[in-house]
């Protein structure tokens, strides 16, 4: 069994860069990346028979699968990225790299304005992957998000499948992990 993992095509909207800007902006920000349209490309899914392909219900994902696979693309909430949420009250303006670490460390330290933490993140990897192996031996194709590929391939490690360390996780590059024929399928 195989499961491919790719992080949806480049999003056309660029960061800030150097700006300084606010909090509620830099959450402006993220919103409208979410809705942003892709630089659709092409996938080499490795020349493997994909039966089922899961994705993001967020439109970049959405698009990039309906891009890359032919086949019933299963949409879910269970992949959207890592939710952010506003971590102070006021107004200071900062690069939108700081804001982007600050956000991401406060949720990494579970700091209380993050709304969904790491267990729960974990939480819905682990449901998604038990149903995905419920169905069977199939290979299966997961178009998503960078923060929560990582996830995923933790998950996949501890239940046996073997495939590459993710650093950079590039747009629309393909990620194989296989479990050996034969091995028990970790539920």
């Amino acid at each position: 069994m195989k499961i491919g993992l790719v992080r949806h095509f480049k999003v056309k909207k660029d960061n800030p860069g150097m700006a300084l800007l606010s909090q509620k902006e830099v959450m402006q920000w993220f919103a409208e990346y979410d809705e942003a349209d892709i630089k659709t490309g092409e996938v080499d899914l490795g020349g493997i028979a994909w039966t089922r392909c899961y994705a993001s219900d967020l439109p970049r994902a959405v698009k990039t699968a309906e891009t890359i696979y032919d086949g019933e693309n299963i949409r879910t909430a269970a992949l959207r990225e890592i939710p952010i949420y506003p971590v102070f009250r006021g107004e200071a303006k900062m690069p939108f790299w700081c804001w982007a670490f600050i956000l991401r460390v406060a949720w990494l330290l579970n700091h209380p304005s993050q709304l969904e933490g790491k267990k729960a993140v974990q939480a819905r990897i682990s449901t998604l992957l038990d149903d995905i192996l419920l169905k069977g031996g199939e290979d299966v194709l997961i178009v998503g998000h960078a923060a929560f590929m990582l996830f995923m391939r933790k998950e996949l490690v501890n239940r046996g499948f073997r495939g590459p360390a993710l650093r950079t996780i590039a747009n629309g590059r393909l990620y194989v992990f296989e479990k050996a024929e034969g091995s028990e399928i970790g539920l």
